[in-house]
């Protein structure tokens, strides 16, 4: 037997437009206990817990776990951006593999408020601030009011059009894609279908990027729990999904370099997956489905040729031969994806899990992908930055 970290449990809880959730401690709560019962296990069994939030004050994670239990183990609390929930998962998978604990719970929730997102301390100097500089000065300062995140993507999707010739209307194609998928997921935010024309009548955010091309401010929480196989043989849990392999990339010097795409991650984002299949043995070609970080379109369609599903520059065919969805070579976001599923911050890293992990078993019901899958991969990425890479394995089948 290996010693991959197993998971053996995972909940979550359906994802809301700001103000119609519960407050993120309750939200939490539930998606832990889900992630209990999927395993098997109490939460007296859990060793350890790392628990990711982006808004939020310090030791937010224990309000939340208090409400399921108080037994003292060490609660680790978790900020990195949009990859927060996958970092909480990096670090309850290194817990468990290195022999600290045999089961580790990684929790992650977001409570945001509607509009984009914004600078919470402006008294102190940005942690994007140096991202901002090189944005300025590769495309110029962006105009009053554009949301921050959106003018990246946005400038990354311009470079790649600029590049390759692409029709920028294929962007759109990536949210029709998104919401067809989302409409078999009672966990997704926004589940009716749209056309292209509709995606790109939508308002403008910043070119080439339209209203229904960026995800939502969204509330929610999702939970995994990691066991060693050891413990998993010892209390007869299920242990049939793996973690082969997982790596976390930070910046580069190639970052800051006057590039776009490697600005909002491309580098990050090849070099951990690079890795993942170097240690898995798993290559893209094995891989039929995948959740990677569509926070806007053009980062969707960056990240297809980042991962290596199709070559670079190659994307605009990946997407209109329909290689990206059900049929084609590899379903990308079954679940919706940030887009159409929402992007509650420190949930999305475990929600992506909770959807490979049901995959995988064979449990996402209208989305499940046809055939035999053995391998599952997933990427989550945070401007700042860092990237979160995990291949799943079915094992034992």
């Amino acid at each position: 037997m290996t010693n991959n970290a197993v998971v053996a449990g995972v909940g979550m809880i359906p994802f809301t437009k700001p103000g119609r959730s519960e407050n993120y401690d309750v939200m939490g709560a539930e998606a832990v206990r889900r992630a209990l019962s999927d395993a098997g296990v109490g939460y007296d069994a859990v060793q350890q817990a790392y628990v990711g939030y982006v808004y939020g004050d310090s030791t937010s994670g224990q309000k939340a776990l208090y409400h399921v239990g108080q037994t003292g183990i060490p609660v680790t609390n978790v900020n990195n951006n949009c990859s927060t929930g996958s970092s909480a998962l990096f670090l309850a998978r290194q817990a468990v593999e290195s022999g600290v604990a045999d089961v580790v719970l990684a929790l992650g929730f977001e409570q945001m408020i509607p509009g984009a997102i914004q600078h919470q301390f402006t008294d102190r100097p940005g942690a994007l601030e140096t991202f901002e500089k090189v944005r300025d000065q590769v495309r110029g300062a962006p105009d009053e009011g554009v949301p921050n995140a959106a003018t990246f993507f946005g400038a990354a999707g311009q470079q790649y059009v600029e590049k390759t010739g692409m029709d920028p209307s294929v962007f759109a194609h990536i949210t029709v894609k998104s919401r067809r998928h989302a409409a078999n997921n009672p966990y997704a935010v926004f589940r009716d279908p749209l056309s292209v024309e509709e995606v790109l009548a939508s308002r403008n955010i910043y070119d080439p990027l339209t209203l229904f091309q960026c995800c939502p401010p969204t509330c929610g929480a999702a939970a995994a729990v990691v066991v060693s196989p050891q413990y998993a043989t010892r209390h007869g849990l299920r242990d049939d999904v793996v973690i082969a392999a997982q790596a976390m990339t930070t910046d580069y010097a190639s970052t800051f370099e006057g590039d776009m795409t490697r600005l909002i991650g491309y580098d990050m984002s090849k070099e951990a997956a690079a890795r993942v299949y170097e240690t898995s043995g798993i290559g893209p070609e094995d891989v039929r489905v995948v959740e990677l970080h569509d926070c806007f379109t053009t980062n969707e369609l960056l990240t297809y040729e980042a991962l290596g599903l199709t070559p670079e520059g190659s994307a605009e065919k990946f997407i209109l031969d329909g290689e990206n969805t059900y049929g084609g070579r590899v379903v990308t976001n079954p679940s919706g994806g940030l887009i159409s599923k929402g992007h509650p911050l420190g949930a999305t890293g475990l929600a992506q899990c909770a959807e490979l992990v049901w995959q995988l078993r064979g449990q996402a019901e209208g989305r499940q992908v046809e055939g035999r899958i053995n391998a599952a991969l997933q990427h989550n990425l945070g401007l700042g930055g860092a990237c979160v890479v995990t291949m799943y394995q079915k094992v034992g089948a």
